[in-house]
């Protein structure tokens, strides 16, 4: 079983970006550029290394290797962007990885790109990619190729000896669970559980009980052998349940007009522990958006745009106004599933405000929207 964090340090310590693993700021899916960038990576590392994996590191300086870290992000949603434009797909893997130098709401990505035989080609165009095109890796580059492409097993030996350096210990595991309990999380509920005698589980959060249903909010869960974050929200609440070989995190979202009264279920995530000492993750999206009154909404949108005007325009706002400006993200994610299509966009043009609004709520709001709206467009 490897130990994420170690793998992460035992790349970044071997050399500079090579023909099996790649190293990037931050992870871009918002923009079409973004997605060809990574595409492009994800196909010339499939083709340059058939036989082993290869990997690709979110959150650090190119020129230095600084730990920085990136937004939690959900990987669910990933091998399904690969599968729409690549042919003969890699299996891909997306982790979050917490360092203890990053605050609480930034990690490390891991991406894990797995071995196959065939060569992954562009079946549609995306951004300045044409259709067909194939990548290879040349050093630290991605670049496209026409010639054929002999298997190869060169990084084979140098890949196995990172990640048979990587592997997890007991030591690891305890000083896993007593750094997550006593000292990052020393303020709040937490509770860990084993599963199969090889894995543990922690998790920690704000434990409130709402119409006789416990949730948590300020959510961390994490696989203390691997050293990955399963799940991470500022926001979100989430319900646990579990028996003796699965975990199961239901994710629920506050939403209302004016108020957060109200619990949606927006998606499942079950991890399934096996005896052999592997485990899967399935998620299920299970959002069904609230509906409202349109002539009451349509007031409620435009009553939002005017106030996002002003912040565009940087006119002071009143006290009412300021407190008002926590909830545009969440309302205008409403009016976008109740049928104001410009309402996301409105959402999405308006992120630089939201950053630099003087409530950091208010930025923190805006990005559990967005991976919201996210998830559903993916599913």
């Amino acid at each position: 079983m490897l130990n994420k964090r170690l793998l992460i340090k035992n790349l970044l310590a071997h050399n500079d970006e090579s023909s099996f693993y790649d190293k990037k700021r931050q992870l871009n899916l918002h923009t079409k550029e973004g997605k060809a960038k990574f595409l492009k990576h994800i196909c010339a590392l499939s083709n340059s290394n058939p036989a082993n994996n290869s990997y690709i590191i979110v959150g650090v300086e190119d020129e230095n290797n600084e730990i920085v870290g990136d937004d939690f992000f959900d990987d669910s949603k990933i091998q399904n962007l690969v599968n729409a434009y690549i042919d003969n797909p890699p299996k891909i893997q997306y982790e979050n990885v917490p360092f203890p130098n990053l605050a609480k709401d930034k990690v490390i990505g891991l991406v894990t790109i797995k071995p196959k035989s065939k060569i992954s080609s562009f079946k549609k165009g995306i951004h300045t990619i044409l259709a067909n095109t194939v990548f290879v890796r040349r050093g630290s580059n991605s670049i496209p190729t026409e010639e054929k492409i002999p298997f190869s097993k060169i990084n084979t030996e140098t890949v196995i000896s990172i990640e048979n350096n990587s592997r997890n210990s007991i030591e690891h595991t305890l000083d896993g669970v007593q750094d997550f309990i006593n000292v990052r999380h020393k303020d709040l509920y937490c509770k860990y559980k084993v599963f199969k005698e090889l894995f543990v589980v922690c998790w920690a959060g704000v434990k409130k009980n709402v119409r006789n249903t416990i949730f948590y909010s300020r959510v961390d869960i994490e696989l203390i052998n691997e050293q990955v974050k399963l799940f991470y929200s500022a926001q979100d609440d989430v319900t646990i349940t579990y028996d003796a070989s699965s975990f199961i995190i239901t994710e629920h979202i506050a939403l209302g007009i004016n108020d957060k009264t109200s619990y949606y279920p927006l998606e499942r995530l079950t991890i399934t522990f096996f005896d052999n000492g592997y485990y899967k993750m399935d998620t299920e999206m299970l959002f069904v958006p609230p509906q409202y009154n349109r002539k009451m909404l349509h007031h409620i949108y435009n009553s939002n745009i005017s106030l996002l005007k002003k912040l565009e325009k940087g006119i002071t706002l009143t006290e009412r106004e300021n407190k008002e400006v926590l909830s545009i993200p969440s309302t205008l994610m409403i009016c976008y599933l109740n049928g104001f299509e410009d309402a996301k966009q409105k959402l999405i043009d308006s992120k630089t405000h939201f950053k630099q609004f003087e409530n950091i709520k208010v930025y923190s709001e805006f990005k559990e929207v967005m991976r919201v709206l996210r998830k559903m467009k993916y599913n």
